[in-house]
């Protein structure tokens, strides 16, 4: 079961954020991230709950970070079906201390915008796209249930990597050290396993 958590984890919150961000009858905001992060959360402990010791701390994290970079690349992927020509009115640099991808710091560049019918309004991209004043176009969804995204920018395929190994580390820790693994171990070593114990040893000598 430990094993096969990761997978099954990353798929159904995938799913779930696709239909989030782009089904006909999806949920509210609310809704949808109140059950993304208790799916998160739930999984965390889970597999903390299945895997022995340390590699159940460090699988857990691997795992909450596959299912994190899973929804953004959702959200990144997700359809935006109408395109807006934006004036940058001020770009603000904002720096993030970043726990993946080798850590260190991350700058996100905030771009107010000036849209015709007042959206989107601000953007956020890890570059400055244009200088105050300058001109871009921007992609989003009319629905806004997912973020504006300028037009034509390339997929997250660096997340979808990153998430693939992260799930590879957590189903390989799961693999090596669950619980269930381990009790199935020492049956089959059995107690012949085992050496003899002196008490043993005597009375044979004695024979």
């Amino acid at each position: 079961m430990a094993t096969l958590l990761p997978a099954f984890c990353a798929v159904a919150l995938l799913a779930w954020s696709v239909w989030s961000f782009g089904g006909a009858s999806a949920p509210s905001t609310t809704v949808a991230v109140s059950v993304g992060g208790a799916a998160v959360l739930a999984a965390a402990v889970a597999y903390y709950l299945l895997v022995d010791g340390v590699a159940g701390l460090w699988g857990a994290l691997a795992l909450v970070g596959t299912l994190l970079l899973t929804v953004a690349a959702a959200d990144q992927w997700a359809s935006r079906g109408a395109v807006a020509d934006c004036v940058v009115v001020k770009v603000h640099e904002e720096r993030h201390v970043s726990v993946g991808e080798g850590g260190g710091e991350r700058t996100v560049h905030r771009h107010t915008l000036r849209c015709p019918g007042g959206y989107p309004s601000a953007l956020a991209e890890d570059h400055r796209i244009a200088p105050d004043g300058g001109e871009v176009r921007v992609a989003y969804d009319p629905r806004r249930r997912v973020a504006p995204a300028v037009e034509g920018s390339s997929p997250p395929w660096g997340q979808a990597v990153f998430a693939v190994l992260l799930l590879a580390a957590a189903t390989a820790g799961a693999r090596r050290f669950s619980r269930a693994g381990r009790r199935e171990r020492e049956a089959r070593s059995g107690p012949s396993d085992r050496p003899p114990s002196a008490g043993s040893r005597s009375a044979r000598g004695s024979r």
